[in-house]
């Protein structure tokens, strides 16, 4: 199955546009594990274990674990994931970008070594950059468009020249993966839950592509708001799919040994709010 296929398999099979990242920060942990960076793997695949049923997706952040020496452990995670949840796409969200020949590599390791079923890359250095992923048939990849930090307007909101106006960066590159970058229908884009006028700009530009929009949760993004923005749906059948991730407000939803169950908890009352914003 194509990356597509997968998450408009669980979208359906688990009735959600929630997507957990998984951003393991030892500081953070429970009490009994705090601080011990030995427990990456448990501590994510008790998460995954809790929400595997609730989600679109998974989202492991690789320098969380690259950071601490810990890759071994994001592969071993991505096994159980693959055992666990085999209809759940995974997003290694890297955020790769490079020339040519080193973003061969970069997709080596994001696709041979880890397995995942997309990545997260910087556009940045252009098409030649990008055009190395997609050489994997059904995978896909999602260029950084509109993020949700704040210094995302430094180039992001920018005017460019051009024969079709001024459009701003973000909407050139919303062009890009709709238009004449998506050769094989694989690309996507990231747009932050932070800023609902520019999701809707975003789609206005990109109708059908799928958009991984980070930010609800802990960084105050409105769900519904982003929905609403976001997602595209013809006939009762999903055209605009949305990838809504949250991390920090699910993974430390306690600090206790229930951390599993809180964590579900939490999942589960935001994928039930998103889906009640779908109703509207």
């Amino acid at each position: 199955m194509t990356f597509l296929d997968m998450l408009a398999r669980a979208e359906r099979q688990n009735a959600s546009m929630l997507c957990v990242g998984l951003d393991p920060e030892p500081t953070k942990f429970p009490d009994r594990i705090k601080g011990d960076s030995n427990k990456i793997y448990d501590f994510c695949a008790a998460i995954v274990d809790a929400t595997a049923d609730l989600v679109n997706s998974f989202k492991p952040q690789i320098a969380y674990f690259a950071a601490h020496r810990a890759e071994g452990q994001l592969e071993r995670l991505m096994e159980h994931m693959r055992r666990v949840a085999p209809h759940v796409p995974i997003i290694l969200d890297a955020k790769r970008g490079d020339i040519g020949s080193t973003a061969e590599q970069y997709a080596i390791e994001a696709f041979e070594r880890y397995g995942a079923d997309a990545v997260t890359l910087s556009p940045f250095m252009g098409w030649d950059s990008v055009a190395p992923y997609l050489k994997y048939h059904g995978k896909g990849a999602f260029l950084l468009c509109r993020t949700s930090n704040p210094g995302g307007d430094d180039l992001q909101n920018q005017r460019l020249a051009s024969v079709d106006g001024q459009p701003l960066l973000y909407e050139h590159v919303a062009r890009l993966a709709q238009g004449p970058w998506n050769l094989n229908g694989q690309l996507g884009l990231v747009v932050g839950a932070t800023y609902p006028k520019e999701i809707e700009r975003v789609r206005e530009l990109a109708p059908t592509v799928p958009l991984l929009i980070p930010g609800v949760g802990a960084q105050g993004g409105d769900a519904v708001a982003t929905v609403k923005a976001g997602l595209r749906v013809s006939g009762g059948e999903t055209t605009g799919p949305i990838i809504v991730n949250s991390s920090r407000a699910i993974l430390y939803a306690s600090k206790g040994d229930d951390f599993a169950d809180a964590a579900r908890r939490v999942a589960l009352q935001t994928r039930e709010t998103l889906q009640a914003a779908k109703a509207h």
